[in-house]
């Protein structure tokens, strides 16, 4: 069975690149949120093996809804998504728990190293 995976991400186009990059490499995309606040109730619903979360976005920002997961389920794998600039913020993500982060724009090999690692 495939390893199932949220993505979060307020930009539709970014959802997009990084589903299709998923996609074509067995994963499976169960859900896709535009903010912390959908992430954290998709990930109560779908419970997927990874999800992706942006840094920055509207009602509630990637490290805040890192934490929250975290409270729901404390092995919850995640993986950030930042612009480049936003190393202070990427630590922090870390220090609340993300496992790895990736930098936007996408590069495939980056983002398959990043989701293996993660899911180990």
């Amino acid at each position: 069975m495939a390893q199932r995976i949220l993505i979060v991400d307020d930009a539709a186009f970014m959802r997009m690149l990084l589903k299709e990059i998923l996609i074509k490499n067995g994963y499976d995309v169960v859900g896709e949120a535009e903010n912390g606040v959908l992430a954290i109730t998709m990930y109560q619903d779908l419970r997927p093996n990874l999800v992706t979360m942006d840094i920055t976005m509207p009602e509630m920002d990637g490290i805040t809804a890192v934490k929250e997961i975290k409270k729901i389920d404390a092995t919850a794998k995640i993986i950030m998504c930042s612009a480049m600039g936003q190393q202070a913020l990427v630590i922090e993500a870390i220090q609340a728990g993300a496992r790895d982060f990736i930098i936007k724009p996408f590069q495939p090999l980056r983002v398959m190293e990043a989701v293996q690692k993660a899911l180990v």
